[in-house]
């Protein structure tokens, strides 16, 4: 394993390791919550995320040679897709025990650890090859301690456009991410995916309950929604 294990830790019978401490939760049940996780993944399963993975992949060209870190990794999907496809060895970290427990039963090939990312990743100086974060919370000082000299760090954020027809035009968050790790990281590519995705009544509710969004009682009315990410590739400044 390559999760650096200073204290004792929990293995759970799915097959993942639970490092976080009563003192770094926020709540009982921190990050995503079970209905969330698998209303998420019903809407991966459907196939509707699948043109951002091909970017994501596109972008980082991974080989069986690359360590992987996921940090905020949910339920797994992006790294468990990404580890089949290229044979990286693939490690993923959330704080939700939901998320990473079906990411578990899922992804047997990953090593999947329950840790508050914010505070501190559990892994080696140097680990990684390469780090994602997917719409997750960012922690740069830990991003720069854990990744390779000469790694990769690809950060995915919602672009404006991304379900505009639920929550309206949103704001460009790239430049304010971008200062965030200008003191560490050095900006090398940038770019933005976008798909569209007719979506049944169902696939409405799921989505509601992934982003946290009231379901009304009655059913919403079938929608083509359009999912965009912009893509921020970084390399560490030394």
């Amino acid at each position: 394993m390559v999760c650096a294990l200073g204290h004792s830790f929990d293995l759970a019978r799915s097959g993942y390791v639970n490092l976080l401490q009563p003192q770094e939760r926020r709540s009982r049940q921190p990050g995503d919550t079970k209905a969330a996780v698998i209303a998420r993944r019903r809407l991966h399963d459907a196939g509707v995320t699948a043109p951002l993975l091909r970017a994501i992949a596109e972008q980082l060209h991974l080989t069986v040679a690359d360590i992987v870190l996921d940090a905020g990794c949910g339920d797994g999907f992006y790294l468990g897709s990404l580890a089949r496809e290229s044979g990286c060895s693939a490690h993923g970290v959330d704080i939700s025990t939901a998320a990473i427990d079906a990411a578990a039963r899922r992804y047997p090939g990953v090593e999947w650890v329950v840790a508050n990312a914010d505070r501190f990743l559990p892994f080696a100086d140097g680990s990684f090859t390469r780090i994602i974060t997917i719409t997750a919370r960012m922690n740069p000082p830990e991003f720069l301690r854990v990744l390779a000299e000469d790694g990769e760090l690809l950060v995915a954020i919602p672009s404006p456009i991304d379900l505009v027809e639920l929550r309206g035009a949103g704001r460009d968050r790239a430049p304010r991410t971008i200062d965030e790790f200008s003191t560490l990281f050095t900006l090398v590519h940038q770019s933005r995916v976008s798909t569209t995705a007719d979506i049944d009544a169902d696939g409405v509710r799921d989505l509601l309950l992934s982003i946290y969004r009231p379901v009304r009682k009655e059913a919403p009315t079938n929608m083509r929604v359009t999912f965009s990410l912009d893509l921020l590739l970084f390399r560490p400044k030394r």
